[in-house]
């Protein structure tokens, strides 16, 4: 991957570029930031620049062996670990190696741009989370006591450094802080918290922001093939998430029908007629399992909005127009006496669903205690 193919980002990308070209490259780095910021993509476009033959100032060439290789995830010095766990082809001790097929397919189809849940779909590991086991570890030692194939530098890339177990961290610590001549280490998290103290103390940090909204517009309407004017509402709601962004775009409709049924739903709540909710309750039934998780999940957000428009925070909404219109109006229903009541109703429901209730009997109970809520005055 070259680094004008990540989205935005371009501080760090000369930082990162300007640190090769000095020859200051610290043995273990640690990328951070927010989901869909670029955090992998920006370590494998580094990774491609410093073993790259044939690199310009700004930019790998892309197209010597080490850059096409690289671009595979078969250059025979970029090595990975990732968080694993049991599925169907793997039952019983996995490990990062078992999986190095699936992982290349995954990373290069999505460019890099990947999610922890992403992935987790993709090895169909159901509700299972994965980890970074001592195994991995004994792995990573075991490659790194190599010497450079190709290179001129060894590179690993551990992702989602935050699941490494301690057994595993433990192993590690030796190599992170003296590894082998020529071998860099990229750790790459989302949750720094959760990053073991051992193991971040001897990382330089390097944080990865969010992607602006301009340079997230611009990207959408290149991978779509659509107008930028069409899209700066995705853009403006995704804040800075390429995989947010996507996930807005590809499921528009979904979120059209959102915002429209929740609007109608609210309205016949305040009013409190109880045929209309009943037949709403028919409706909303039909509609499948997983969009009315995803129905009542909308509405627990747009309740997150209201609350920030009350306290005077409206710069923190991100909503299309129409959507920051109704919550405007929607806010003044929304208060302290009654917020966090109508919170636990819907992640209620949410769990009821899950547990396979009778949507219809849910919804109109829902909606009966909604109507008591929102005629709660402050």
């Amino acid at each position: 991957m070259k680094f004008s193919e990540v989205i935005g980002q371009q501080e760090v990308k000369t930082r990162l570029i300007q640190s090769a070209r000095d020859g200051r490259v610290s043995h273990a780095q640690l990328f951070w930031g927010p989901s869909g910021s670029g955090k992998l993509a920006l370590a494998l476009a580094y990774a491609q620049y410093l073993n790259c033959t044939n690199k310009s100032e700004n930019d790998s060439c892309g197209t010597c062996p080490s850059c096409i290789k690289s671009a595979r995830l078969t250059h025979p010095d970029l090595h990975f670990i990732y968080p694993t766990t049991t599925n169907k082809k793997v039952k019983k001790d996995p490990e990062s190696k078992l999986f190095a097929e699936e992982w290349r397919q995954f990373v290069t189809a999505n460019k890099g741009y990947v999610g922890i849940n992403q992935w987790y779909d993709f090895l169909g590991v159901e509700n299972k989370q994965g980890t970074i086991f001592a195994r991995d570890a004994s792995e990573i030692i075991r490659r790194l006591n190599f010497k450079a194939y190709e290179g001129k530098f060894k590179i690993m890339i551990i992702w989602m450094v935050e699941k490494l177990n301690p057994s595993a961290a433990n192993k590690l610590l030796k190599l992170l802080e003296e590894p082998p001549e020529n071998t860099l280490f990229i750790l790459i998290a989302e949750q720094t918290e959760q990053i073991l103290t051992t193991v971040k103390s001897r990382a330089f940090q390097v944080k990865i922001p969010r992607i602006q909204d301009q340079e997230l517009t611009a990207a959408l309407a290149e991978h779509y093939g659509l107008r930028e004017a069409d899209i700066r509402d995705i853009a403006l709601m995704a804040h800075g998430d390429w995989l947010e962004a996507c996930r807005h775009y590809e499921n528009a409709e979904d979120e059209k029908f959102h915002f429209h049924t929740f609007q109608q739903w609210m309205r016949l709540c305040f009013k409190g007629n109880v045929p209309e909710l009943a037949d709403f309750s028919v409706n909303i039934a039909g509609i499948g399992r997983e969009r009315q998780k995803s129905f009542l999940n909308y509405g627990l957000q747009l309740f997150r909005s209201s609350l920030l428009n009350n306290h005077h925070l409206l710069k923190m909404v991100r909503l299309p127009q129409d959507e920051m219109e109704f919550t405007l109006k929607f806010a003044p229903f929304v208060h302290h006496l009654n917020l966090l009541t109508m919170a636990e109703l819907l992640e209620e429901g949410i769990r009821q669903i899950e547990r396979n209730a009778h949507a219809q009997i849910l919804f109109m109970d829902i909606s009966l205690k909604m109507t008591k809520l929102l005629r709660i005055k402050v």
